[in-house]
């Protein structure tokens, strides 16, 4: 349905109709893996979240879990439930359904704009954008090599988002590497558009290779038999405004992968090392017996 080659094509993908008061429905983009993807189910839900919230707050947190694999083929429901209206906080729960069936709850906490003591990591001393290329480009060669993959990957990826690895990719030969990757994204139109817009966008690229990080140190082991990949959960905290217009650096490590499950966290900064979010992920890596 969606191709997503321009900002407003993604954009349309996270804006949802309003059902009724607390109730909105979406559509889906139509993946190559048959399933719907996480990270428009995040954005989505964000979206829903934020239709109901007052104008001066703004998302510092979400928690979601996704409970069952999304069908392609039919429109998913958001409700939101009004949790608390506090002062200083605004506390949402989103629950999305298909055909009755919940398939993903969340809870999401907006704040009003506050100031206070500040600090953060530091953003790690990588290549930085202007010295690397596209993850499109990096794998030019699987073109004639393996066509079909080449083809799977390229439409997985929204055009209107670039991304630089900094590590080099490989979908070919299976290789194990330590539990850590890193790229740099931006969007490649302007981004005029508010905060909240901003962050459903971030919500949807925060999906993009957290699990895959997971999968790096067993790479040569998964690929010996069918592996099914899903997310479990995925949590977002917003730390400071951004845009995504500008480069940012996802930073990622998987410090645990034990009982069919991968852990991953990760840290989102922007182009002068100011951190702007940070991501947790558990998913499964199920082995399917032959």
């Amino acid at each position: 349905m969606f191709n997503m080659k321009t900002l407003n094509q993604l954009i349309e993908i996270f804006t949802l109709k309003k059902v009724d008061e607390n109730r909105f429905e979406g559509q889906n983009y139509q993946t190559p893996w048959g399933r719907v993807f996480g990270g428009q189910v995040l954005a989505q839900a964000l979206h829903a979240a934020y239709r109901t919230v007052p104008k001066d707050r703004f998302a510092n947190s979400m928690h979601g879990y996704f409970i069952l694999g999304g069908n392609l083929e039919i429109p998913i429901t958001y409700e939101v439930d009004i949790i608390r209206n506090g002062n200083s906080f605004t506390t949402r729960r989103v629950v999305a359904f298909q055909k009755g069936t919940a398939i993903f709850n969340m809870s999401a906490s907006f704040q009003l704009k506050q100031k206070g003591v500040e600090h953060q990591i530091p953003m790690p001393n990588l290549i930085p954008p202007q010295k690397l290329i596209s993850d499109l480009e990096q794998l030019e060669e699987m073109q004639e090599i393996d066509p079909d993959r080449y083809n799977k990957f390229k439409k997985v990826k929204p055009e209107a988002i670039e991304f630089r690895p900094v590590e080099k990719l490989n979908l070919i030969k299976e290789v194990d590497s330590p539990p850590e990757s890193n790229f740099w994204f931006r969007s490649r139109e302007k981004t005029k558009f508010g905060m909240d817009l901003q962050h459903q966008l971030l919500a949807y690229i925060s999906d993009f290779w957290l699990l895959r990080t997971a999968s790096l140190p067993h790479r040569k082991k998964l690929s010996k038999s069918k592996t099914f990949f899903a997310s479990i959960d995925h949590a977002i905290w917003f730390h400071r405004d951004f845009k995504m217009e500008d480069w940012h650096l996802y930073s990622m490590q998987s410090p645990s992968a034990s009982n069919s499950r991968g852990f991953s966290r990760g840290s989102i900064f922007n182009k002068d090392g100011v951190l702007i979010a940070s991501t947790a992920q558990e998913g499964l890596m199920r082995q399917i017996s032959k």
